[in-house]
């Protein structure tokens, strides 16, 4: 099962009142596990950067001049989506900015299935913190790299979160892949085994005559009887 984990950073909350996106990252999962496959795009959002969201993210309006409009992207993000399920943190708001830009670019909207963690750490552990952070903290997850508000590491982190949130690798997985790949590797041995000649089962005239020099030799031997 292919799934997009996906996070995006912008000039403020609403696409309406004319913030636009300003980060992208997806990070593919196969199984719930990321594959490496990852996609990070910035953008140059055509405005100013008000100074609270710079404060979240760290993206200056000098940074993102002259970075690539989203319409001169898009195809590549459509490309790493395909008809996966994208999987995000609060996803209405990025699913509302992805497709406040592709409608400003001339694409549909989204038609995926989306998945959203926080709703899904909300069932899982009501009345518990269910930001990012939280949840990094609640399973063990290493969050030092963390500074700011990045897309990239926010969705590396969402992806760790996920496999937890999921219920994470099954007690007994690795044995199984071990046992699996350890029969693979012993079927492996006798196919390539090469076929030895049968041994000989007769007894030659030798070994013949010294057996019947042997029985001579016991005394009233139990088969007489």
């Amino acid at each position: 099962m292919r799934e997009i984990c996906l996070d995006t950073e912008t000039t403020g909350f609403e696409p309406g009142e004319g913030h636009r996106m300003v980060e992208l990252a997806c990070v593919e999962l196969v199984n719930l596990m990321p594959t490496g496959r990852e996609l990070h795009l910035y953008f140059d959002p055509e405005r100013d950067m008000p100074a609270e969201a710079e404060a979240v993210h760290g993206l200056s309006r000098d940074f993102l001049t002259g970075k690539p409009k989203f319409i001169e992207l898009v195809g590549e993000f459509e490309a790493f989506m395909q008809d996966s399920r994208l999987v995000a943190h609060n996803a209405p708001f990025d699913v509302r900015f992805l497709n406040a830009e592709l409608i400003r670019a001339g694409r549909p909207k989204l038609t995926c299935a989306v998945q959203d963690t926080l709703q899904l750490a909300r069932n899982k552990f009501p009345g518990s913190p269910a930001s990012l952070d939280a949840l990094c903290r609640r399973f063990g997850i290493d969050l030092s790299e963390r500074e700011k508000h990045g897309a990239l590491i926010d969705t590396r982190l969402l992806a760790k979160v996920y496999l937890e949130l999921m219920g994470g690798l099954q007690p007994g997985f690795s044995l199984a892949v071990d046992a699996r790949v350890t029969a693979a590797a012993a079927a492996a041995v006798i196919a390539n085994r090469e076929p030895r000649p049968p041994r000989p089962h007769a007894p030659t005239p030798e070994e013949l005559a010294i057996h019947e020099a042997m029985i001579a030799t016991l005394k009233e031997p139990v088969w007489l009887h």
